[in-house]
């Protein structure tokens, strides 16, 4: 019986080392190489054994990281073709990102003003084509979605789900397609300045002369 307890305890232990290996595919050195993303089945594989060889899965996201969980091409009145997230939100892409390869130029105060869309690498797709999703790993170690290889962001400004208030923000920042290219259906005049950030103290509601370059 001892015997068998000890067995456990070992077969235990192996099991919490496993899950604590490093996220499949990373590589600190280049953090912002492009990845693969994992679409979601319909129906989970049941009763699945990973092989000895297989790759450890990567780690999950802080729990108070929001995600997000969905790709939705769609149209929308004026716009057209867009793609939002779970939640009707309509997301942006950047023209100081780059496409080859993947990578966020927008980071820090930028990124408090534009969130990236962060994934746990297994969002759900419609109208968007899986061959065009992707994933980087940004500075901070989350993984953000990529479409056509450009990073994915949805924008503060936006007040409620459909807006697209972002859309031409200092002549860098557009609605992205489900293709992953802009969408210049619907311009603004003029060049809009971003909003401020929320960590800014001074209550301004739009960035003006700030000094905000996103």
């Amino acid at each position: 019986m001892a015997q068998m307890k000890r067995t456990a305890v070992v077969v235990a232990s192996a099991m919490v080392a496993l899950t604590a290996c490093a996220p499949a595919g990373y590589r600190p050195a280049d953090p912002a190489a492009a990845e693969p993303v994992a679409v979601a089945a319909a129906e989970p594989t049941a009763s699945a054994e990973p092989s000895p060889s297989a790759e450890p899965v990567a780690d999950a996201p802080p729990a108070d990281v929001e995600l997000t969980e969905e790709l939705n091409g769609k149209k929308v009145p004026r716009m057209g073709k867009v793609v939002t997230d779970q939640d009707g939100w309509i997301l942006y892409r950047f023209d100081k990102d780059t496409a080859d390869p993947s990578s966020s130029n927008c980071v820090d105060t930028c990124a408090e003003v534009w969130p990236p869309a962060l994934t746990d690498g297994n969002p759900q797709l419609s109208g968007v084509s899986d061959d065009k999703v992707g994933t980087i790993t940004r500075q901070d170690g989350t993984r953000q979605l990529t479409l056509g290889g450009w990073p994915l962001y949805r924008y503060i400004g936006d007040k409620k789900p459909g807006q697209w208030k972002g859309q031409g923000v200092s002549g860098t920042w557009f609605v992205v397609a489900p293709d992953g290219k802009k969408n210049l259906t619907c311009l603004p005049e003029g060049t809009p300045k971003p909003v401020a950030p929320p960590s800014d103290s001074g209550g301004d509601s739009d960035a003006g002369d700030s000094g905000y370059n996103y």
